[in-house]
């Protein structure tokens, strides 16, 4: 079996078949990865540090010698790791930069029989081709509204319909808020929120519209990748405009059964903003058991803030939707008949 190194495009779409073996060291890998790759790390991040060390001071040689003190003994178990999740005998490596570290466990792998392509240019070509391409201008439409206004109810709506969709929340695995955490799996980095989104948006037909929710820069600790951002901005937006009464009873709904030090916790994120008086207010709100009263003050700051957040984008690609039901399938009707006044 051979080693063969091959470009992003071509090793994209060798990976729709074949399983990719991400050997840099275990903090690269938890910091960002390729979507479905599997770490066997060549060093672990102390040997990683000694053999970097190593290169600078003394040069490439000592290095190499370095890492092969550290490698040695492992490298029996990596060979084995490689041959559980090769298919076909077929595996995709890459390291960083596509260099010595993809190099060198090619060649293990190689000697049991696996073939082997390497990605040229490594994890960072990766990276460079994805956030290149989520700078590609989409038809996408964004979906907006107040903070209660069942905007993610309506996007799985709209995607049962056979509309295409991106949930930006569920992957951030945060609802946008200060509450946004609650009932939530831990939070990708950025860098690995981008590889998600990639994955999502690179399933999509670019000929045809995909919806998005409207969201800010951030979602819970997640950044998005800029340009994709910026596109968010400039496209067009339906916004469903509800009144507070309507919207809480789904807010009562999604966060009355939450520990009430939960609800204080997350209030306390946003005091700055919210300010000492409504903060206490809306504290002592929860220790009394009144949500629907603790929720109202809240909902003051949020939509103070979505409404100075919509005045950044074109009042000419905004279309606004008025409803006084919390009704899923009415308001996604209403949503769906918005978009056809759509010019692309």
């Amino acid at each position: 079996m051979g080693v063969q190194n091959i470009d992003i495009i071509r090793f994209l779409e060798f990976s729709k078949i074949t399983p990719v073996a991400d050997v840099r060291s275990p903090s690269e890998f938890k910091s960002g990865h390729i979507p479905g790759a599997v770490n066997i790390p060549l060093f672990e991040d102390k040997e990683r540090e000694a053999v970097g060390t190593k290169y600078k001071k003394e040069g490439r040689l000592p290095a190499i010698f370095e890492g092969l003190k550290h490698t040695g003994p492992a490298l029996q178990s990596k060979l084995e790791q490689a041959l559980k999740i090769a298919k076909n005998r077929k595996l995709l490596v890459h390291c960083w930069r596509g260099g010595m570290r993809s190099e060198a466990m090619a060649w293990l792998f190689s000697l049991g029989d696996i073939d082997v392509k390497i990605l040229e240019g490594g994890y960072k070509s990766y990276r460079r081709y994805i956030l290149d391409c989520l700078s590609v201008k989409r038809k996408m439409i964004i979906l907006g509204g107040m903070t209660g206004s069942g905007k993610t109810h309506i996007l799985r709506y709209i995607e049962s319909t056979g509309q295409q969709t991106l949930d930006l929340e569920k992957l951030a695995n945060h609802k946008g808020s200060a509450f946004g955490s609650l009932g939530q799996l831990p939070q990708p980095t950025s860098e690995q929120f981008g590889n998600l989104l990639f994955c999502d948006w690179n399933r999509l037909n670019d000929n045809l519209p995909f919806w998005v929710e409207d969201e800010s820069r951030n979602i819970g600790s997640v950044f998005m990748p800029d340009n994709f951002y910026l596109s968010m901005q400039e496209t067009p937006a339906i916004i469903l405009v509800m009144d507070v009464k309507t919207r809480l009873p789904r807010l009562m709904e999604e966060y009355s059964d939450y520990p009430p030090e939960s609800l204080k916790a997350s209030v306390l994120k946003i005091c700055k903003r919210l300010g000492g008086d409504k903060t206490n207010d809306a504290i002592s709100a929860i220790e009394m058991g009144d949500f629907a009263k603790a929720i109202e003050i809240v909902l003051y700051y949020y939509d103070k803030a979505y409404q100075f957040g919509l005045k950044k984008k074109d009042s000419k690609n905004i279309f606004y939707i008025n409803t006084d039901t919390d009704n899923i399938e009415a308001n996604s009707m209403k949503v769906l008949d918005a978009a056809t006044n759509i010019k692309w």
